[in-house]
This record gives structure tokens, sequence and C-alpha cells, in this order.
């Protein structure tokens, strides 16, 4: 499959229903930004975006399907009021064995496509999580050079974070320009800014303060709330 083939959102409403999506995420910016956490926020827009879709079941759909049933799964004794059809697993160990694999078989079967970037995105957010690092820039460098546009660009924003946490921050402040020069359905413009201007609190608090500001007064309420919260950040770092 070639990139423009993987650019191709396939309709208008799936679309609009991205652009809602990350739109919510937004108007809960001042979480992410609290927790400097761009991995859930990732995990959220990215299975928003999949329960969006309503078109004719493939097989990469169903396997997506399969692989979200088994992580929401219960854990010890099963609930008699679970929706039939629910799954349970004796022990924790035993359901991350499964969800692992069915996240990593979608991967390894369907790469570049919508599905094998959404588990990707759950596999790097995972690798962040337990501290391998190098899995998940792995993962997330992946699927910016292979998904299809919405989900590279939230990558980008991950990896930014990833990058940041490292102490990496000239590779995350590329990044973050990148996303700014280059804005999509799931990651506007805006957003980008305030990313970058998080980054800069410290090391360059003045031109991260010159970036809010315009922001602050924009007509998207989410967007000026969310540079408000990040300028209070910024003139205040020990708030």
């Amino acid at each position: 499959m070639d990139r423009h083939t993987r650019k191709n959102l396939k309709t208008d409403k799936f679309a609009l229903e991205v652009t809602h999506g990350f739109e919510w995420i937004t108007e809960h910016k001042t979480i992410a930004i609290r927790y400097g956490s761009i991995a859930a926020a990732v995990i959220v827009v990215v299975l928003g975006v999949y329960l969006y879709i309503r078109h004719q079941a493939t097989a990469r759909e169903d396997a997506l399907a399969a692989a979200i049933k088994i992580d929401n799964a219960s854990v010890g004794q099963p609930n008699p009021q679970a929706p039939a059809g629910a799954l349970n697993y004796p022990t924790l160990d035993a359901k991350e064995t499964a969800r692992i694999k069915a996240f990593s078989d979608l991967a390894a079967k369907y790469p570049g496509t919508q599905e094998g970037s959404i588990a990707e995105m759950y596999l790097a957010s995972d690798a962040g999580d337990k501290g391998n690092t190098a899995e998940a820039e792995k993962r997330y460098k992946n699927v910016m050079d292979t998904g299809p546009t919405p989900y590279a660009s939230l990558a980008r924003l991950a990896l930014a974070q990833v990058y940041q946490g490292e102490g990496k921050t000239a590779d995350a402040e590329k990044l973050l320009r990148e996303a700014i020069n280059h804005p999509t359905i799931t990651v506007s413009k805006e957003d980008a800014t305030i990313q970058l201007a998080l980054l800069l609190a410290k090391t360059n608090p003045e031109e991260a303060r010159k970036m809010l500001e315009p922001l602050r007064t924009s007509p998207r309420t989410p967007v000026s709330r969310a540079a408000v919260e990040a300028l209070g950040q910024v003139l205040l770092p020990g708030k």
C-alpha cells in the first residue's frame, strides 16, 4: 500500500468524527498538560477513532476488535452481571500475555494500516509505561514512517514526549516543530505549539510565552483554555 493510499481517510464523515475525537482530548488538555501524559491522550484518540468507524467489517477490524475485547477483559472471579461474550482471565499475567500477543500479531500482520497503527500505539504506550523507552521509540517511529497520516502525527507527538522524558530536548523540539509546520486532522498547529511551549518553558520561557499569548484569545475555546493553562506553567514553573 503506497503513502497516498494510506493517507486516504475514506469518508468525510470519518474525518469529521476524528476531529470530534481530538476536540474532546483538547477539552481535557489540562490533564495532559498537568501530568505530561501524551501517550494516554494518544490511546484515547486512536481508540475513539476506531469506535467511530462504521464500515463493513474486515479481517483487520475484527482482529482489532478482538484485541480491544481482551484489553477490556476482567480479571479474577467472573462477574455474573457481565455482558454476554465478555472475557475473563484468572490472573493479570494471563490477561497481559493474551493482550500483548493479540496486539503484537495485529501489528505484525497489518503494518501500515490504521488497525496495525493502533496496535503499535498500544504496544508503544505499554513499553513506555514499563520503562522500555527503546521499544516505545521504535514503535512510534514505525507508525510515523508507515502509518496513515492521522496516526503518524499522533505518534510524532507521543515520541516527542518520550524524548522529553529522556532529556533529549533537541530531538523533542525538532519533532514538535515538524508537527507545527505540518498540522493534521488529529494534531493541529495550535496543539503542537502548546506542547512545544511547555517543552521550552524552562530553557526559553520568553519564547514559550510569545508562542502561547496569541492562543490565549483563540476563538476555539478548547485551545484558549489549554493555552491559559500552559501559560500558567510557563509563568509559574513550580505550579
